[in-house]
This record gives structure tokens, C-alpha cells and sequence, in this order.
């Protein structure tokens, strides 16, 4: 457990809100002027938030969305961040819950250059084998030679004694879901898309675009039952309402 001097912070980091369908396509929705039952059967509701987690020893960034630009050709990330004071060059650590496009899209070259990046080994190799639709992987070669990239190996681990991650792969098969300790003695908790919006944790069903729906499910009523009796607080990546909460 760290030493810790300041309350840890959490930021969404909203890139907005998109519907995704079976082709794995992410079309920007306005709720004022657009409706679901316009976009094609089957269309998910979801928010691309990934998030920043501020302590007095890193600025953490858990995942790093779509990787969309505004019309004036700021990054959405880079925007997202400002209207929190960060700056990506402030970044010192990117921890990547997997590496589909929707959270992987903005971890660029050069975007981060004083931050560390956190991998699943085996989860950069199942992207190279898979490919299209949910992997860009001629997008993801640098890192493979990059020297500020860390490979996370193992069932379970540490990082810097307070970041602990787990290999989950529920919703792919080499996921992993990240619990960072704060100055409490408390747990932040990160699932990616296998812990994705508060619903999910209620209601207990298989999701089709799981890799095992059947162990996802079962991982977030585990997830659920341990983190309400220890007080973690929930982060909810594609939650168009409630990005943090606590059970």
C-alpha cells in the first residue's frame, strides 16, 4: 500500500455516446435528436468513457477509448483530459483492460511519452491472430517494440505495490480486470467490458458478445458480493449514467 498524501481522484473521461451493432461499428448518438429503433437491430446504447485515477505518486488512465477526433482535430481523450487539468504528457501509467478498438483506439505513438503501459501479454498475441472487426492490429505493432511498454504475465499480480490485476477472460479470453488501492485502505475497482455498466451488475444474464458469457456473469456477481462488503468503488466503462459507483 502506498503512502499516500492526497485523496485519490477519479475522472470519466467521456468520448461521448454511440450505438454499436453486430458489425462492431461505432456511430456517434445524440439523445436530443437520434432514435435507437432508427439503428440497426441489435444496436447497443453505450458510453466510451475510459478513466483517470489521480494519487499523490501517479495519473493513472484505465483504458483509452475509441481514439475519435473533434472537427478541429483535437483528440477527444486529449480533450477530455484538459477539462480535468491533465495533460497527456502527465500521464505516468496506462493500464489496457484488452485491446479492442474501442478501448485501445487511443493508445498512439508518442501520445503518452511519460507514461508506462501496462499490457496482457497474451491478450497483444490473440489480437494478432484475430484481427477485424474488434482488433486494429496494424495499429498495435509499435508496442510490440515500444520501451515504455510492460507486459503483465500470470494469473494475478502487483504493480508498484497498490495496482493489483487479475487475468479475468470473460469477455475476451485474455481480459483482465485491474483494483488499485487508495489512501483508505479501499478499492478501486475497473472490469472493462466485463463489469461495463451498473445494470450489468444487477441483473444477471449472458451477454452474446462475450467470449464466455457464462463466466462473466458468474465473475460479476463474484465481483459484486466481494466489492459491496469491502466498499470498492465501481468504475463502468460503456455507462451512460452512472460511470462510479459503490453497492
Amino acid at each position: 500500500m502506498c503512502n499516500f498524501k492526497v485523496m485519490t481522484q477519479i475522472f470519466p473521461l467521456s468520448e461521448g455516446t454511440f450505438t454499436v451493432g453486430h458489425d462492431k461499428i461505432f456511430q456517434p448518438f445524440d439523445e436530443s435528436t437520434d432514435e435507437l429503433n432508427r439503428r440497426p437491430t441489435g444496436s447497443l446504447l453505450v458510453e466510451v468513457q475510459p478513466f483517470a485515477v489521480v494519487n499523490d505518486k501517479d495519473i493513472i488512465l484505465l483504458d483509452t477509448g475509441l481514439g475519435f477526433h473533434h472537427r478541429n482535430g483535437t483528440a477527444m481523450l486529449e480533450k477530455a483530459l484538459a477539462l480535468h487539468h491533465i495533460l497527456p504528457s502527465e500521464v505516468t501509467k496506462v493500464l489496457m483492460s484488452h485491446l479492442h478498438k474501442d478501448h485501445a483506439g487511443g493508445l498512439v505513438p508518442g501520445f503518452f511519452p511519460n507514461a508506462l503501459i501496462y499490457i496482457y501479454k497474451k491478450e497483444l498475441e490473440f489480437a494478432e491472430q484475430t484481427g477485424m472487426p474488434s482488433y486494429y492490429t496494424q495499429d498495435l505493432q509499435w508496442l510490440k517494440t515500444a520501451s515504455n511498454v510492460r507486459w503483465l504475465e500470470g494469473e494475478e499480480g502487483t504493480v508498484d505495490g497498490y495496482i493489483h490485476f487479475r487475468h479475468s477472460g470473460g469477455h475476451a479470453p485474455f481480459h483482465i480486470v485491474f483494483l488499485i488501492d487508495d489512501e483508505e485502505d479501499n478499492t478501486i475497482f475497473y472490469g472493462g467490458d466485463e463489469a461495463p455498466q451498473w445494470k450489468q451488475m444487477k441483473v444477471r444474464y449472458m451477454a452474446k458478445y462475450d467470449y464466455d458469457g457464462r463466466r462473466a456473469m458468474e465473475l460479476r456477481q463474484q465481483w459484486l458480493e466481494e466489492g459491496t462488503a469491502k466498499g470498492w468503488r465501481f468504475l463502468f466503462y460503456h455507462d451512460i449514467k452512472i460511470p462510479v459507483s459503490q453497492f
